[in-house]
């Protein structure tokens, strides 16, 4: 069976399913799945250098914003 964001079992009732890849230099770029939906990736051009933060609703599971924060620069 195929479960949420590709992940290798279901989550238990009131949980949230969530995947975060951080990637692989310039070859593999991170992605942040929460719930099936993809929420930050390089084909939603929405990922950067650094961390990049997805903050959803911990209760609703919306999403509330998405940043990318370059470390490298200071």
């Amino acid at each position: 069976p195929r479960h949420k964001c590709g992940n290798q079992k279901s989550c238990p009732r009131n949980y949230f399913a969530f995947k975060i890849v951080s990637g692989a230099a310039n070859v593999v770029g991170p992605s942040i799945c929460f719930e099936d939906m993809v929420l930050m990736s390089g084909v939603k051009n929405n990922i950067g250098r650094g961390l990049n933060i997805a903050l959803v609703n911990g209760t609703t599971g919306q999403l509330l914003t998405t940043d990318t924060f370059d470390m490298y620069s200071g």
